[in-house]
């Protein structure tokens, strides 16, 4: 059965969003001139175009130097999020303004927000040359930015007005009379063409607009002998001929976590310490939830008690509705429950027990027997005996006796999940292990997430007359999950990191 969105595709439905509300006006026109646009009248049917215009608090500020962009900021953030829950996958944004944080607020998106200046760009590199001199009509805020040299400046000689002219075009449209309060004509129109005249005679080839709102008299600027562009215009244009490609959002890993909770910490630890970062920044992206509620795992499948699948399955959710990547369980035990879940969601789980067999065997070989130290529900379930068997590992699993002595150092009174990592939980562990030694295993798995708190970071243990690798189940899935994320990079990307 197809998802929604699978059956959106087999009929190529094109989504556009059009926030409104940061100048009423200029977004109405934006719009218009979207929907007139000829390939969207072409593709009509299959065309999904919706503008949101909510209440914006401080749409009437003038954006005069020194103006604050915050409030702008979460107005922006907020519809982008709206438009992301309809399933709107292409976002315009008529507002040279909203510009220039755009990269702050893409950042944060799976959508993606269409770039207005790189609209712009486009159109004047297929019709002006190099070294061309461009008049400048932005407000102080934008002016002020740096946004058209960032764009523009390595190109192109950019003209502004001087600075007592610059005050005329802030009034001409953000007066009580002016063009963003519906002023079309009169006094605020002919500041507007004084002011792009005396740029056009200094020698600009052409007016490039910086404020929205100048499209909407950029017709009558036309025939009044302006060469002015119609910023609006050229938006729609670029969104009209645009496929749809998703935003390149940061790979974000969901982590199911307090299962137990020292094990979630310290899976976090170690992708922190495995990943290659030069500064915060180059850090993975993770969402926990932390839930300590999940029913206890082995206590389910040793005596049939609580069944934790559904609150396992429904903390991924969450983890994949809060955009997820892909999901890690740091908890072994809970693999026996995995078959179950990962056909009802759509974000893939890491599977660690996969995942350690394959580390295994390539750091190790597969004719080395591996002794398995986990709780009595992983044995049982036997999730890592069909693991190692589909890779031809022979798995040793300890006596009764010995099993019983795992249980305790894990959920005694003194044991790991009680907070305990030295003592006697550490000293029941390595006899079991020295007993797993002498059954012949040359690797131990740390097959609980609880065991590494003791026995790791270790890569070996000298037991008496052995000495046994030593695989961590959480390292693995921590380095996994690192691989993924980077493999999600850019690859010039990863080259940077890879020599930091």
């Amino acid at each position: 059965m197809k998802t929604k969105v699978q059956s959106d595709e087999a009929v190529a439905v094109r989504k556009i969003g059009v926030i409104g509300g940061l100048g009423a006006l200029a977004g109405a026109d934006l719009f218009y001139k979207l929907t007139r646009s000829r390939q969207v009248l072409a593709e009509q049917f299959n065309c999904h175009l919706l503008l949101e215009q909510q209440a914006f608090s401080d749409a009437a500020l003038p954006l005069y130097a020194g103006a604050s962009v915050a409030s702008r900021k979460f107005y922006v953030y907020e519809l982008c999020k709206a438009f992301e829950a309809r399933g709107i996958e292409t976002v315009m944004l008529p507002c040279f303004a909203s510009h220039t944080f755009l990269g702050e607020i893409q950042e944060q998106l799976s959508l993606r927000i269409l770039d207005m200046m790189a609209a712009l760009k486009q159109h004047i590199a297929g019709r002006y040359a190099p070294g061309t001199v461009l008049g400048v009509l932005a407000s102080d805020v934008v002016r002020g930015s740096g946004l058209f040299e960032r764009y523009l400046g390595g190109d192109y000689r950019l003209s502004y007005p001087p600075a007592a002219e610059q005050a005329a075009l802030m009034a001409a449209v953000y007066g009580e009379a002016g063009i963003k309060h519906g002023g079309l004509d009169g006094a605020p129109l002919e500041a507007v063409q004084r002011l792009a005249g005396a740029l056009q005679a200094q020698g600009a080839a052409v007016i490039v607009p910086g404020m929205t709102e100048l499209a909407l008299v950029c017709a009558a600027l036309q025939r009044s002998g302006i060469a002015m562009l119609d910023s609006n215009a050229i938006y729609a244009d670029f969104a009209a001929s645009e496929h749809y490609r998703r935003a390149e959002a940061p790979f974000k890993l969901g982590v199911v976590g307090g299962v137990g909770p020292a094990a979630t910490v310290d899976f976090m630890d170690k992708v922190v310490t495995n990943t290659p970062a030069g500064k915060d920044q180059d850090h993975i992206k993770m969402v926990v939830e932390h839930n300590p509620q999940i029913p206890d795992r082995t206590a389910n499948l040793l005596r049939a008690e609580t069944d934790p699948t559904i609150a396992l399955y429904a903390t991924c959710q969450r983890l994949a509705d809060a955009g997820a990547d892909a999901i890690a369980i740091p908890c072994n035990t809970a693999h026996a429950f995995v078959a179950r879940i990962q056909p009802h969601l759509e974000v893939p789980i890491v599977n660690m027990l996969d995942e350690t067999i394959a580390c295994i065997v390539e750091q190790h070989g597969a004719s080395t027997p591996v002794g398995l130290l986990a709780t009595s529900g992983t044995l049982q379930s036997a999730v890592y005996h069909e693991a190692a068997r589909a890779a031809g590992l022979q798995l040793i699993t300890p006596g009764h006796e010995y099993q019983t002595l795992v249980m305790e150092a894990i959920y005694g009174a003194r044991g790991i999940k009680a907070g305990f990592t030295e003592g006697i939980c550490k000293e029941q562990l390595l006899v079991v292990a020295e007993h797993l030694c002498e059954l012949g295993a040359g690797v131990l798995i740390l097959g609980c997430t609880e065991l590494p708190l003791v026995l790791s970071p270790v890569p070996a243990l000298a037991l008496g007359r052995h000495r046994v690798a030593v695989v961590d189940p959480t390292t693995v899935l921590a380095r996994a999950c690192v691989q993924l994320a980077l493999d999600a990079r850019p690859q010039d990307r990863q080259k940077v990191l890879s020599t930091s």
